[in-house]
């Protein structure tokens, strides 16, 4: 495996292992806001802590995934910086800005509210109070759409000027970069993505609690937690129909600036009028041409243009138009990641949608659950997958996305090869990627057990409001 090769292996490896925890963060703080939200209104029309006990519940698996996802974040940034200094140089001036705004949300005024929130239940008023879970429900989401700004760069460059001195990309207008019409595209369809992972793993939660015995079916704790678990149901089917609706959008405004990856997606070779979308094909390695395919005639020309009619240019045209306007080279990606990795993303994800929706109708009446032990017992063991489906189905994305630019860092402007560190060595990267793979490792392990040994402790109560004769607790003060 060659430097280049090994380098790219560990750009996936901590990406892809930090974003597991990105859509959990963002998710979790909005759910945490709504039920916030519904218990302020709950509370004040019938007395009942439901809501809010569950937005406690909610909260703690936010701070939880927040801690983790920013110590994961950290060492994606220290890996950047080590293997891809020759792309910081070039890019930094345009990547500098976005990530120093998502910086400061993350790092200041996420993590600023979230202590504000969780030391100040009792302290606060309820509003605002209120104000400061949805400050970083507000703050996760413009967070997302800044970083996601710096990668639709890469993906669809605007907004800059080469310094013809030091042969530099120069950032022209943020604004410009902001509303580049890819991150436009992109940024709905990944807040979904984002939702429904939380959603899956809050209606993983409640369905563990309804199966699990030792709850009585009358009780509020009961009711809590099926009423967590219609409500993650709700968020990841609404949210899969939103992957969908904005999976569409993007869908053709990636045709429009890199049509060599909407080809890549379906391992179109010829220019094809009504080009077919499979469902599943299977071609020899090194053929251009499918020996079995199930397909849906037409369905990749309204995917990528809006109509079963369309034409749709393949990779063989691609590749010439790219040789003569580039230079001389290989500008066709690994066909058979894209392929099934844009067929893993959506039919992992739509099939936790198809989920939510039966858990919807089976508890659409009944508030208690009553399966056959056994069958009981098995959807206990299988519970634990529910919540990585969305999660993979984004790595599927995002290994789609990333894998089906190349050989670009920045398309048409910046090769991949040319973005690894000058002097960089082979065992070098190698020690680096095992010693990521470790943290990595002791981050997931420690996350898995807190979350776990919270999730089985069940609600959450609510804290006891302090009585108003109460002797009241003295300020702190400085001496000396």
């Amino acid at each position: 495996m060659s430097i280049e090769s090994l380098t790219r292996l560990q750009f996936a490896v901590t990406t892809l292992y930090h974003y597991l925890f990105v859509p959990l963060s963002i998710s979790l703080a909005l759910f945490t806001a709504i039920l916030q939200t519904a218990h302020l209104r709950v509370e004040a029309r019938t007395g009942s802590d439901r809501y809010g006990r569950l937005s406690l519940l909610t909260g703690k698996l936010m701070m939880i995934t927040f801690a983790v996802g920013v110590v994961t974040g950290l060492v994606q940034e220290f890996q950047f910086g080590l293997s891809w200094s020759a792309f910081a140089r070039f890019y930094g001036d345009v990547f500098g800005p976005t990530l120093a705004i998502e910086g400061m949300l993350a790092f200041f005024l996420e993590a600023t509210f979230i202590g504000l929130w969780w030391f100040g239940r009792d302290r606060l008023p309820k509003l605002v109070h209120l104000a400061t879970i949805w400050i970083v429900a507000i703050g996760t989401a413009i967070s997302a759409f800044v970083i996601l700004a710096a990668n639709s760069f890469m993906q669809n460059p605007v907004a800059y000027s080469i310094d013809a001195a030091t042969g530099r990309a120069r950032l022209g207008s943020f604004e410009d970069l902001l509303t580049n019409e890819l991150n436009l595209a992109a940024f709905p369809h990944t807040y979904a993505g984002a939702v429904m992972a939380g959603g899956a793993l809050v209606m993983a939660v409640g369905v563990w609690h309804l199966l699990r015995g030792g709850h009585d079916v009358t009780s509020e704790e009961f009711a809590a937690f099926r009423t967590l678990s219609r409500f993650g149901a709700w968020f990841t089917l609404v949210a899969g129909g939103g992957v969908a609706l904005s999976g569409d959008a993007l869908g053709k405004v990636i045709t429009a600036v890199q049509p060599m990856k909407m080809a890549a997606a379906e391992g179109l070779y010829r220019t094809t009028t009504g080009a077919p979308f499979s469902i599943f094909s299977y071609a020899p390695l090194g053929s251009d041409r499918p020996t079995f395919a199930l397909e849906v005639p037409g369905f990749l020309s309204f995917l990528a243009k809006g109509s079963f009619s369309s034409t749709v240019l393949g990779l063989k045209d691609l590749q010439d138009s790219y040789s003569a306007q580039f230079g001389a080279g290989d500008y066709i990606p690994w066909v058979p990641v894209a392929f099934w990795s844009f067929r893993l993303m959506i039919g992992v994800g739509m099939t936790a949608a198809m989920i939510a929706l039966v858990h919807l109708w089976v508890t659409r009446k009944s508030v208690a659950l009553n399966p056959d032990p056994r069958l009981a017992r098995g959807i206990l063991w299988t519970l634990p997958v529910l919540p990585l489906m969305p999660l993979f189905a984004n790595s599927f994305g995002w290994i789609f996305t990333e894998t089906a630019r190349q050989p670009w860092l920045v398309f048409g402007l910046f090769k991949t090869a040319d973005g690894v560190s000058p002097g960089l060595t082979w065992a070098e990267v190698a020690t680096s990627l095992v010693a990521f793979t470790l943290v990595y490792g002791a981050l997931a392990w420690a996350w898995t057990l807190l979350v776990t040994r919270l999730v089985r402790k069940g609600l959450p109560s609510m804290p006891v409001p302090q009585a108003e004769d109460e002797e009241a607790v003295e300020p702190y003060a400085v001496s000396y």
